[in-house]
């Protein structure tokens, strides 16, 4: 009797056993589905236009992968910064802007991953503007794929040109001199200049251009501050010039601004050297106002502008690389790089982009686009902001009739390169 009831409750157990079995087994499908992976996308905060148009970007992508979500991350202070700081403590985004300037050093540091291994002929690499993606080569490898791009291009006021009667913009810098002397005009006859020629900042970002038209250059092959050149002073001198002498441009504090695009916007400046962001700035800031665009006027025989991009690089952490992959090259690619250039806030880098939607026919943003065969990109080296840093103070102090710009350039070259030295 006792062996017959064990085996009634082994044979109980065995039953139990394949019910909760069989109860899993149809539940499994439910149960065992697989979670869509998540991908942290980091980058900088601006316009509440530009936000709304890269959430829906970013939504388009989800909706055609929804086994991929996106987590976009903003960092408004401090980004770079921030970025490095994280990449040390393993708590970087696994996808994050970076832009050309900072761009050496962080590929020289070997927290990025390689993008080449995981290009195909169908993402057609030979579709982006050759010298964006130079920008973001290191030792022969792609570590970022820029997301759209601006070059500076002539901003003018043709209500002001044509009270001058100047009927077409400069194409040279002594012509854009001349122009500017014109345009410099006390419009209330009050004693009071109202209207300056141009509108101008003493930053290196905007400078470089000139420094490299008589021959001279920012930092020397070791990545050093060489600025303080003849041939280097001989471009700068240019601008200090012009708003010492002729006193014919001015700066934003000057008339009680914060940029040059709001000098000009506002009418107290009749020429900004400036890029594709203004564009839609003016338009939705000073309706009104009457503008045209030409490229940036020769110096010495030698056309010249900046280049400035952002690339969407990937954390060489990343723990899901083959969804970080499919974030960029959607972002990155005709389709999401139509979206998120077609309103105009930027340029498109693939040029079947920039084709399909007409820029280069457009008059204001044809100049920027002309401008990326001969552009300097906003780069110099692993040191590029200590670099800058020391230009920007010592040559505003020249601007201000402090010092001499040669006393100033050599002070900030010596500056510049002893902190290079002591990071060494």
């Amino acid at each position: 009797m006792k062996k017959e009831w064990l085996n009634f409750v082994f044979l109980a157990i065995l039953v139990a056993l394949l019910l909760i079995g069989c109860w899993n087994f149809v539940l499994a499908p439910a149960s065992d589905k697989q979670m869509p992976v998540s991908i942290r996308l980091g980058g900088w905060g601006a316009s509440p236009a530009e936000q709304t148009l890269l959430r829906q970007v970013l939504q388009d992508f989800e909706a055609k992968y929804p086994d991929i979500k996106v987590k976009h991350e903003i960092i408004a202070d401090q980004y770079m910064d921030v970025i490095k700081t994280r990449l040390i403590g393993e708590a970087a985004p696994d996808v994050f802007y970076l832009d050309i300037s900072e761009a050496p050093f962080l590929m020289s540091q070997n927290v990025l991953e390689p993008l080449d291994p995981y290009l195909t002929p169908e993402f057609d690499l030979a579709d982006f503007a050759t010298p964006l993606l130079e920008s973001f080569r290191y030792r022969e490898r792609l570590y970022g794929l820029p997301k759209d791009y601006s070059t500076l291009a002539l901003f003018y006021n043709k209500q002001a040109f044509a009270a001058a009667g100047l009927t077409a913009p400069p194409r040279t810098w002594e012509e854009l001199l001349t122009y500017a002397k014109q345009l410099t005009v006390d419009l209330n006859q009050d004693g009071r200049i109202d209207q300056y020629g141009c509108g101008v900042l003493p930053d290196l970002a905007r400078q470089v251009y000139k420094i490299e038209a008589f021959g001279g250059q920012l930092v020397d092959s070791n990545g050093y501050a060489a600025f303080a050149t003849e041939a280097a002073l001989q471009g700068l001198q240019l601008l200090v010039d012009q708003y010492r002498l002729d006193r014919s441009s001015a700066l934003p504090s000057d008339l009680g601004t914060n940029s040059v695009d709001e000098m000009f916007g506002r009418g107290k400046v009749a020429m900004i050297i400036t890029g594709n962001w203004t564009i839609p700035y003016l338009n939705e800031t000073f309706p009104d106002l009457e503008f045209g665009a030409a490229e940036v006027p020769s110096i010495n025989n030698k056309p010249g502008t900046m280049l400035f991009t952002v690339a969407y690089v990937m954390n060489k952490q990343a723990e899901h690389k083959a969804e970080a992959w499919q974030l960029i090259s959607y972002l990155t690619g005709k389709e999401g790089m139509q979206k998120w250039t077609s309103t105009g806030f930027a340029l498109p880098t693939r040029q079947s982009v920039l084709a399909a939607l007409g820029y280069a026919r457009d008059p204001l943003r044809a100049p920027l686009i002309a401008g990326i065969d001969y552009a300097t990109p906003w780069q110099g080296g692993k040191n590029l902001s200590i670099v800058a840093t020391n230009f920007n103070n010592q040559l505003l102090s020249t601007m201000l009739g402090e010092q001499p710009l040669k006393q100033a350039m050599v002070r900030a070259q010596e500056s510049a390169n002893r902190q290079i030295r002591a990071n060494e």
